[in-house]
Formats: C-alpha cells, structure tokens, sequence
C-alpha cells in the first residue's frame, strides 16, 4: 500500500462521521506530479449532506469531486473526462494545503487553496 494510500485510509479512520466546514470559493495555485509544471485556477466547494462537492475549474478544464473530511483536513476524489484520482488537504487558518494524484499515479502534485474574498 503507498503512503498516500495509508494517509487516506488513516484519514477516513480518525475522522468524525459528520464533516466539518471547508465550504466557500478559493483561488487555487499547484503543481503537477513530478514538477512537471505549475497551474492556477478556481475551486468551489458547497455541502452536500454529510459530505461536500468540490469543483475546480483549470484553464478550460473543469474537475469534479466528492470529499469527506473534518476542519483540519478532507479527502477528496475526484474526475474530469476519464481522469481519476485522489487529493488530500490539511487546513491553514482559512486556506488549505494538499496533495494529490491521478489514479495509479507514482507521484504526487501539490495544491494551495486560498480563500477568496466574499
């Protein structure tokens, strides 16, 4: 099992089955899996139930996920077309900072969420 892959399952372990508040809109910076890159974009996550959505919107790319969590950290999945993969963010104050990857990627990108103001 990789690391990322014990993170995530940790993750969903420790964490209470009510998910806490990453909701609002965050203007997005990364970086692509083996520094293959950087990008910047948008991302809007709302509450869906016990769980959120999380939109992205890169360049002309737009990427869909589900995401459970708590206030210090949620774990998302996520597509756009036919790719996959899983994303990982902690909180820093009202920002958040994660790692992600497509399926059965080897490396991982990284991603700061900033929030945006109102």
């Amino acid at each position: 099992m990789t690391r990322l892959a014990a993170f995530a399952c940790a993750l969903l372990i420790a964490l209470p089955c009510q998910a806490a508040d990453p909701v609002g809109r965050y203007d997005i910076e990364g970086g692509n899996p083996g520094g293959k890159g950087s990008y910047k974009g948008t991302v809007e996550v709302t509450r869906t139930g016990d769980t959120f959505r999380v939109v992205w919107q890169i360049g002309g790319q737009r990427f869909i996920g589900t995401a459970i969590g708590s206030t210090s950290a949620i774990a998302v999945s996520y597509r756009s077309g036919s790719d996959t993969g899983l994303a990982i963010y902690t909180e820093d104050g009202s920002n958040w900072n994660g790692v992600w990857t497509y399926a059965g990627g080897t490396q991982l990108g990284t991603e700061r969420w900033v929030r945006s103001s109102p």
